[in-house]
């Protein structure tokens, strides 16, 4: 199994807040079945800035770590990039990090509540540059709740859309559980990742997910995403499924 999305690192955003405590994460991961994960640590998101050349670094280190104790997990640096104006001044600074080092995709957070304006825009300058946009946890925007079709008319621009397992089995509440079933049966999602932070809290979930996926929709839409989990690291092509609308809004509740 292959995790595209985790806070492993430690004392550098709302993730882990110690060394002990990313070698617990780390375990559990191995616990659940994870291989290989991408440490994606928050940057530009008006809380966090995490430099390029330091998660690189800083992912070393972890790796060497992990080894040390012998944790059977392998993890390569990424980040979680805020969209915002300032991205693709980022990029050209050579301050972005992708998933892959072929410079193919790029985890992208909306910000909680909002779609911005300029999204599309910024999306579609990074396609032309040759990245792929992933969107990550759509389900737990706000806005996206309300109006599913902005989600829609991303993915059908190309972008791509990763759900967060937690969300998929109810850790958030229903109704952004019944979203991100939602997102994935309508197939706007074309890969789920833990967005694992802390233990006990957020934690992976990806096993739980990855049984529901079967369960609801079969063994060949989970080997797809597990593929495609791959395809990110190794900046390789994603498989879509066809895509439809999502008709009816739903209510955002609290999470």
């Amino acid at each position: 199994m292959i995790d595209v999305h985790s806070h492993l690192l430690p004392n550098i955003d709302d993730g882990s807040n110690s060394l002990e405590a990313s070698l617990q994460l780390a375990r559990a991961a191995v616990m659940e079945g994870i291989t290989h994960s991408l440490v994606t640590p928050h940057h530009m998101d008006e809380q966090y800035i995490n430099h390029a050349v330091d998660v690189i670094n800083l992912t070393a280190v972890f790796q060497a770590e992990l080894e040390r104790l012998a944790i059977p997990l392998t993890v390569f640096p990424a980040q979680e990039v805020r969209l915002t104006s300032e991205l693709l001044t980022a990029l050209d600074a050579g301050d972005i990090l992708t998933t892959d080092t072929q410079g193919t995709f790029l985890l992208v957070e909306l910000p909680a509540n909002d779609v911005p304006l300029f999204t599309s825009e910024i999306l579609f300058q990074l396609q032309q540059r040759g990245i792929m946009p992933v969107i990550v946890h759509p389900e737990r925007n706000r806005r996206l709740m309300q109006e599913p079709h902005l989600l829609y008319d991303l993915v059908s621009q190309g972008a791509y859309a990763q759900v967060t397992a937690s969300s998929y089995v109810g850790a958030f509440g229903k109704a952004v559980m019944a979203f991100s079933e939602d997102i994935i049966g309508h197939g706007l999602a074309q890969v789920v990742a833990s967005d694992a932070h802390r233990l006990p809290g957020r934690q992976h979930n990806m096993a739980k997910a990855f049984e529901k996926l079967v369960a609801v929709h079969g063994s060949g839409l989970a080997t797809e995403f597990n593929e495609n989990a791959k395809a990110l690291i190794n900046g390789t092509s994603v498989s879509r499924r066809q895509i439809v609308p999502i008709k009816k809004n739903r209510l955002f509740s609290a999470y």
